[in-house]
């Protein structure tokens, strides 16, 4: 496992804001799991899930405070975070100041450019924060990307209610039953973080899920499994055989492809990326992140529909299967 940092990221000073901006503000002690009912194993996995929503917080602090250069100084495996934390500040700001996604849209034109699989998820966290359905009606959103938002809607949502997600698996009712798959990707990308990225705790608690929701849960333990980190390459295989006891072992490959090509685009590959992609999608890096390009060029042009995305997602996973199967 990658060493991490321990200190406290410094947080935006908040100099830059005044009304709505200074009373939306985040506590940096929200990053701090430990004040939820999560399961804590200590040591590294506790303190990279941690620094993840501590940069999620700084991204989102930074914008409030007119700051968002200051995400450029962070370590670069901790930038999709922070622009995850800045799109969700941008969001909301746009929400509630009726500006049709115009900061939205200007810091994915801008530095967020990279990292739009992460801006994506950060959107639809600000939804959640607001308690509103994912729409969009924000001028020039990705076609495909923005459905990112009902992932990045169901973390948030779970997150903040924890007990009724994870413990009691219900499902907000602001969802049409057609969104359901993607929120459920985020809830699994959430249980990764609620269970410490443990593969027994993980995979007992999608057990308790209804079968048809299990596959989309799978995908979100890949997708974080890859994406976040937090467990050893050990914990990776074990993982992999829960999935596939499961019958799902396909949907954990596809969501650690998924992972594996947001992380290329944003930069230099982190180590945990690196070592989980032939464990997690039996393929090196690269060849993991091309299923999803082939996937997504086979879509066309005019690709824009939820059931396009999951037909990305599908075709993804048949690449593996192709792979594993010949």
């Amino acid at each position: 496992m990658d060493q991490v940092r321990t200190e406290p990221t410094p947080g935006p000073a908040l100099s830059g804001a005044g009304g709505l901006r200074r009373l939306l503000a985040k506590d940096p002690l929200e990053s701090d799991l430990s004040r939820r009912r999560f399961r804590h194993r200590g040591g590294a996995p506790r303190t990279i899930f941690m620094q993840a929503e501590r940069s999620y917080v700084f991204g989102y602090n930074a914008v409030m405070s007119r700051e968002a250069e200051k995400i450029e100084e962070l370590p670069e495996d901790q930038r999709p975070f922070a622009y995850e934390g800045a799109a969700a500040g941008c969001t909301l700001l746009d929400l509630l100041t009726l500006t049709r996604g115009r900061r939205l849209h200007e810091l994915l034109a801008g530095p967020a450019q990279p990292h739009r699989h992460a801006a994506y998820l950060g959107a639809g966290r600000a939804y959640a924060l607001a308690r509103l359905r994912p729409v969009w009606g924000a001028r020039r959103a990705h076609p495909l990307l923005r459905w990112l938002a009902l992932d990045g809607f169901g973390f948030q949502w779970s997150l903040s209610r924890a007990d009724r997600m994870v413990g009691e698996r219900t499902m907000p009712d602001l969802l049409t039953r057609a969104h359901c798959a993607l929120f459920d990707q985020g809830l699994g990308r959430l249980l990764w973080y609620h269970e410490g990225g443990a593969p027994d705790d993980v995979s007992a608690r999608i057990g308790r899920f209804p079968i048809p929701r299990r596959a989309d849960l799978w995908s979100g333990v890949g997708f974080a499994a890859a994406y976040t980190g937090g467990a050893e390459a050990d914990e990776l295989w074990s993982l992999t055989e829960r999935a596939g006891a499961d019958g799902f072992r396909a949907y954990l490959a596809q969501g650690c492809a998924f992972a594996v090509a947001a992380r290329l685009r944003s930069g230099e590959l982190p180590g945990h990326t690196t070592r989980a992609a032939p464990i997690l999608a039996g393929a090196e890096p690269e060849e993991a992140a091309s299923w999803t390009d082939r996937a997504l060029i086979a879509l066309g042009h005019e690709a824009h529909t939820h059931e396009d995305f999951q037909s990305w997602q599908s075709q993804t996973r048949r690449s593996w299967t192709r792979r594993h199967h010949r």
